[in-house]
């Protein structure tokens, strides 16, 4: 089960698109995650660029629990593509982030 909320992911997917100004507030972002947010959000990465597949995301998140050897926030931002990666990701898993992205935009 996804320990994430789409919504959270939909900021991290809009702030990662705009790293270049908001790098500080990403990284801060992900910072205040939880240990279980943190991995959750790992693992929705990695489904979006194939190294697991949908139906093993609770693998995928123990994976990033007992692998994170790195600040979550330092392994994600060096990750090419991770806005692309956790859109694809989250579709995998058969959620639609464009609501949730459409709805920060209009706040703003």
């Amino acid at each position: 089960m996804l320990e994430i909320s789409p919504w959270k992911v939909a900021q991290v997917v809009l702030m990662s698109r705009e790293l270049n100004r908001a790098e500080g507030e990403l990284r801060g972002f992900i910072e205040r995650l939880n240990e279980d947010e943190q991995a959750s959000l790992v693992a929705v990465m990695w489904i979006g660029r194939d190294s697991f597949m949908a139906d093993e995301l609770a693998e995928a998140i123990e994976t990033a629990k007992a692998e994170a050897t790195a600040p979550t926030a330092d392994y994600l931002l060096g990750s090419p593509h991770l806005s692309d990666h956790l859109e694809n990701g989250m579709d995998a898993l058969g959620i639609n982030l464009a609501d949730e992205e459409d709805e920060l935009v209009r706040r703003g």
